[in-house]
């Protein structure tokens, strides 16, 4: 005959009187905490979200797409406007190559990667060498414009690479090319002013051209703004400088 035993349980966390006289002579461990499941917090229903700007700010383009036919959107004239801007100018910035650091390219590349680059983007090569001291300042420089101006193509490329046995005391050099010719070239770091600066080479960069696009419109008036602003940005370091010089100076 099998032999059959029953071990009965009582609620999780229950204890009894003897156990708690066990545990308060120390032969037991503390009662353990009773179990108390996290409180519900139902998930946020997207169809109750208020139809407002943010929720439209929110989503993709494909969602935005796909809310169309809302009904809701249907009765709000300006949130159906609002977003047909918001899909135009996601379908605007796609179209728009972005960049946004010095790229490093080989001699092999160059004609892929400069010469062959699409019309609508102009393209600054640095032509440098590693260890060069003037060319790490004018590296530093380049890869803050790249960073603010995505849309213009930012590559660097070993002096000798480029060009076989181009001299050192040529360096740095830089090349502006557009639809596959050479637009510029600027031999040298004075060539970017007396303390070479982003703002300084930005301006320089676009004396001539509009080189530097910031990758939002690729419209004259934007391009009007972007050399406005480069030069605001120039005014505004010069006379910071001048004010830390007048600051040393007291001292």
């Amino acid at each position: 005959m099998a032999d059959y035993h029953f071990v009965y349980k009582d609620l999780e966390g229950a204890s009894t009187q003897w156990d708690d006289i066990q545990r308060k002579l120390g032969n037991l461990p503390p009662k353990p905490p009773a179990f108390k499941p996290p409180s519900f917090t139902p998930a946020e229903d997207e169809d109750t979200k208020p139809r407002d700007k943010a929720w439209i700010d929110d989503k993709t383009e494909k969602e935005l797409e796909d809310v169309e036919d809302d009904p809701d959107l249907d009765d709000d004239r300006f949130l159906q406007e609002y977003r047909k801007k918001r899909l135009a100018e996601m379908r605007e910035a796609a179209k728009i190559r972005r960049y946004g650091s010095v790229i490093p390219i080989s001699g092999s590349d160059f004609v892929r990667e400069v010469s062959q680059a699409p019309e609508d983007v102009w393209v600054v090569v640095i032509l440098y060498k590693d260890g060069h001291p003037e060319c790490g300042v004018l590296l530093q420089c380049l890869e803050e414009l790249a960073t603010s101006y995505p849309a213009t193509k930012f590559v660097k490329i070993i002096s000798t690479d480029c060009i076989p046995n181009y001299p050192d005391h040529n360096l740095p050099t830089l090349l502006v090319y557009n639809n596959g010719a050479v637009k510029a070239n600027y031999v040298g770091l004075h060539r970017f002013g007396r303390r070479c600066t982003p703002e300084g080479v930005a301006l320089v960069l676009c004396h001539s051209d509009p080189v530097l696009n910031d990758g939002h419109t690729g419209n004259e008036s934007s391009r009007k703004a972007v050399l406005d602003g480069v030069r605001q940005k120039l005014i505004e370091t010069v006379v910071r400088d001048h004010e830390d010089d007048d600051g040393s100076s007291s001292d």
